[in-house]
């Protein structure tokens, strides 16, 4: 007789139905019982690609081999994860496998990863599916006593393989065909656009545009201050017949005429209030349970943690520490039937959680509750929750993540926090002052975060009903209205999640109801994504858009090719997605659509007869340093109105800020700036500077070694003495450098970059490095090899060489003394091998950042020493 394999889509997954169905014997990657072979996924394992006969080699960056419309799509697996999925192939050719189960998550995704295995695998064994919400032992039992067939899936199947592919096509037919656009007049200028990328980069576009345009209006408030008999309070001066209308910047208190404020002070002054007191209990529930958009929000918000971090941090307490459910879920209930769960997981908890576990144990307050317990509000997976498991060796960051959800859980069963609110008017004549208390009655849900009443209590002295009090004094303040806030992870998340309530068409803005632009494991990528193409800078905590942010805007206005830059077209697409998972539309018509829709964008961009997209551009303060004209800025240039002067705004696959082009002309230089890339795609940083002729050239900092003049340090601050010969060390140029080590007489070699791995080493970091021997903990050096951001700190070796040091791991149980002592020093050829490497590199004489190759040169070489900015 023979068995059927079950494909979960994690191993956590696994390990719960192996639990509930009892009777597997545990092998190395796989489960095996008397009917079942149970194995899992790692997620996906299998991405997209074109077939090869239909892959460009060469020139697939031109309009000559676009559009990219392959007849069918190839699956390559993908690196990280290819051991798992040479096991389920073997798996899946074992003779005795006579059916597959698709246990992989309960939605799109999870069909699109079960589905591209059988694909690649060939499976030709009959499929059946497991629907699971809930990992219960019950529910699991259930499942597999009402298994579906995998026929009746195939409107869900459809629908993932379509996003799947849709995704593909217009990312990269999008992004090829505005490359191509931008890279016509010479150069390379790679421009990325995607589905979701790019509407989340307009979203924070038009923001910063909304910043830019507003005009700040003044308002007056007047400020009353009171003696009753039991003490002095403030109110504040309003309109009684306020009404919310049109002007967002209006409010009651707000008078936008100075005389009028002045008015009401003079008619206030010296006089006597009489007080009417309001009070009403309020409640206030706890937060909801996290899913993981909240999650990040909320932890970039509370801790500054990006989202790519708190992602991080949380599949490590899910996955090594095993002490949090499923972080990639954009549910905030629990299943129904969780009920039993929640108590063995307060009963597991750690003993600081204790009190408040016992508490809610010995009142009752686990019980049925649409609020917490609710199917209808799950997708593929449930809330982020703690597992019951006590977590040993959490790094500091852990152990705050892992707090953080542990009391939202806690606290979503407390009872409401009580409060009693007091809305006092004073009346002055005709003119009424408001002021409002608060007083926390009871904690509730607050207990579990230490609240004491003092901490939200805004309390009032206390007067009779009616009493008379004086007028202490009446102030005007003056103020103005403000811009927007720019975005941050926190706010942008949100603005991701909640993008289909921009749409006005209602159908479309139903479509994405619950889904937003992006997915909860998907949006802190996105965002990174949008960092790392340098579309966006991060700026403590604000996300602000670059110039090459505003030029793609630009661009797809320009071109006509606006659908990218709304999510209208995630909003059309989950419509007819949703259609196809219902049986009413076709897989092939839906593709014939977005084939269309693609060989429409890409033919904007190749048949525009014009050379300038039009915009909405700005005029540059310094003038033209060849005839002293007007510099204005177009699309690609900034260009004179009175010569044929003119700078490339791309330079080597960067593009310059108008602020930096007004230091270039006015001060001959600008940088050390970052995020250069040379011919081979490494990023790399330089100092421009303009030449004798008025055009850009790189300098790396190596044009003194073949020089016979000394370098004048005059009026620059030495950053500390030289390790290797005490002389002084002065920033110059791209590097930090002995004086001894440039110019006529050198006879010291000591020099370090200023950037290093794109990782900023300013004046106060290079002084404690050569006063203490080493840095803070920088952490935002790029591996040259692998691309991942990493933390080091930078250290003084005993020859003097700047090395990496890092921080130390933690150390396994019965681990020698010794090795838990300082941390070790790395040089290039230690376990960091890449990293180290680049330091040597990026310190030694001569950097080796090369000119990057363009077609059409922007500038001439200034001298064989200085290779000219392209």
């Amino acid at each position: 007789m023979g068995k059927k394999l079950i494909i979960a889509e994690k191993p956590s997954v696994a390990l719960d139905i192996s639990k509930a169905l009892g009777g597997f014997t545990k092998h190395d990657d796989y489960y095996e019982s008397d009917d079942y072979v149970l194995s899992s996924a790692v997620g996906h394992l299998l991405a997209l690609i074109c077939p090869e006969e239909f892959e460009v080699k060469r020139g697939k960056w031109t309009f000559a081999h676009l559009p990219v419309i392959p007849p069918h799509f190839d699956l390559q697996p993908i690196e990280k994860s290819a051991p798992r999925l040479k096991v389920l192939q073997k798996l899946l050719r074992r003779k005795d496998i006579d059916g597959l189960i698709n246990a992989c998550d309960a939605g799109r995704e999870g069909e699109l990863i079960f589905n591209y295995i059988a694909q690649y695998a060939k499976a030709k064994v009959p499929v059946q599916r497991l629907w699971l919400q809930s990992m219960t032992k019950e529910a699991i039992q259930n499942g597999f006593e009402h298994l579906r067939d995998g026929a009746d899936m195939q409107g869900l199947a459809d629908a993932a393989v379509c996003r799947s592919e849709s995704d593909w096509l217009v990312g990269i037919n999008g992004t090829r065909a505005m490359t191509a656009f931008n890279s016509k007049t010479g150069g390379f200028h790679l421009t990325t656009v995607g589905r979701v990328q790019t509407p989340t980069l307009s979203l924070v576009v038009e923001r910063e545009k909304e910043i830019r345009a507003f005009v700040p209006r003044n308002y007056w408030e007047v400020e009353g201050e009171f003696q009753a008999a039991g003490g002095t309070y403030i109110g504040r001066w309003f309109d009684e017949g306020f009404k919310k209308g049109e002007d967002e910047h209006a409010r009651a208190e707000r008078l936008w005429q100075e005389q009028q404020a002045d008015a009401i002070r003079s008619d206030c002054l010296g006089k006597p209030g009489i007080v009417t007191d309001t009070a009403k209990p309020e409640n206030r529930l706890s937060p909801l349970l996290f899913d993981l958009t909240s999650l990040q929000r909320e932890a970039n918000t509370r801790f500054g943690f990006s989202a790519k971090t708190t992602l991080s941090i949380a599949q490590a307490l899910y996955e090594r520490h095993k002490v949090l459910t499923y972080p990639r879920t954009d549910s905030r209930a629990l299943p129904e039937d969780y009920l039993p769960t929640v108590h063995n997981v307060l009963a597991g908890l750690p003993d600081l959680y204790a009190p408040f576990a016992n508490e809610i144990v010995k009142e009752g307050w686990v019980k049925p509750n649409k609020r917490i317990f609710n199917n209808t509000k799950i997708s593929d997976h449930f809330a982020i929750i703690p597992t019951g498991t006590v977590p040993k060796s959490l790094s500091e960051v852990e152990a705050k993540l892992y707090d953080f959800v542990v009391r939202r859980f806690l606290s979503v069963f407390y009872p409401a926090a009580e409060y009693l609110v007091t809305t006092r008017i004073t009346r002055v004549g005709t003119h009424p002052f408001k002021t409002e208390g608060k007083v926390l009655v009871k904690k509730g849900w607050l207990t579990v975060y230490g609240k004491e009443e003092s901490d939200e209590e805004t309390n009032l002295p206390a007067v009779t009903e009616g009493e008379k009090v004086q007028t202490e004094d009446v102030r005007v303040k003056a103020s103005a209205t403000r811009p927007p806030a720019r975005y941050s992870e926190a706010t942008l998340l949100s603005a991701m999640e909640g993008a289909g309530k921009r749409i006005d068409d209602d159908e479309l803005r139903a479509a994405m109801a619950g889904r937003g632009l992006g997915t909860p494991a998907t949006r802190a990528q996105i965002i990174e994504g949008l960092l790392a193409e340098q579309y966006l800078l991060r700026e403590g905590r604000e996300l602000i858009p670059m110039a090459k942010a505003f030029n793609l805007m630009t661009l797809l206005e320009g071109l006509g090719v606006t659908a990218l830059t709304s999510p209208e077209l995630t909003g059309e697409w989950e419509s007819k997605l949703g259609s196809m998972e219902r049986g009413e539309l076709s897989r092939k018509q839906f593709m014939a659509e977005i084939a269309q829709m693609t060989e429409d964008m890409v033919a904007k961009a190749k048949n525009f007869e014009h050379d300038t997209i039009p915009g909405d551009f700005g005029t540059l303060t310094t003038p033209c340093p060849k005839c002293g004209g007007v510099m204005k800025e177009t699309y690609k240039k900034f260009q004179c109105g009175s010569c044929d002067y003119g700078l490339w705004k791309t330079v080597a696959g960067r593009q310059f800020e108008g602020a930096e082009i007004e230091t270039l002309i006015k001060e001959r230089q600008v940088g050390p700036l970052n995020g250069f890339r040379n011919k081979m795609g490494r990023p790399f940083a330089a100092l421009i500077k303009l030449n004798d002729e008025h055009q850009p050239a790189f300098d790396f900092g190596n044009s003194d070694d073949s020089s016979t003049e000394p370098v004048d340090f005059s009026g620059v601050s030495s950053v500390g003495a030289c390790p290797k010969c005490k002389a002084n060390v002065y920033p110059y140029v791209t590097s930090y450098v002995c004086e001894k080590s440039v110019g006529s007489e050198k006879t010291c070699t000591f020099r370090s970059g200023q950037i290093i791995l794109q990782q900023p080493v300013d004046n106060e970091q290079m002084s404690k490095l050569l006063t203490a021997g080493k840095t803070d903990l920088l952490k935002e050096f790029v591996s040259s090899r692998t691309r991942r951001k990493f933390s080091a700190f930078l250290a003084l070796d005993k020859d003097g060489k700047v090395v990496f040091e890092f921080e130390p791991r933690p150390v396994k149980a019965g681990a020698a003394a010794k090795d838990k002592a300082a941390p070790k020093k790395t040089t290039g050829k230690a376990a960091a091998d890449d990293e180290a490497k680049a330091v040597k590199k990026v310190t030694a004489k001569k950097p080796a950042a090369k000119k990057p190759a363009a077609k059409k040169p922007v500038a001439k070489k200034a001298s064989a020493k200085k290779p000219a900015a392209k």
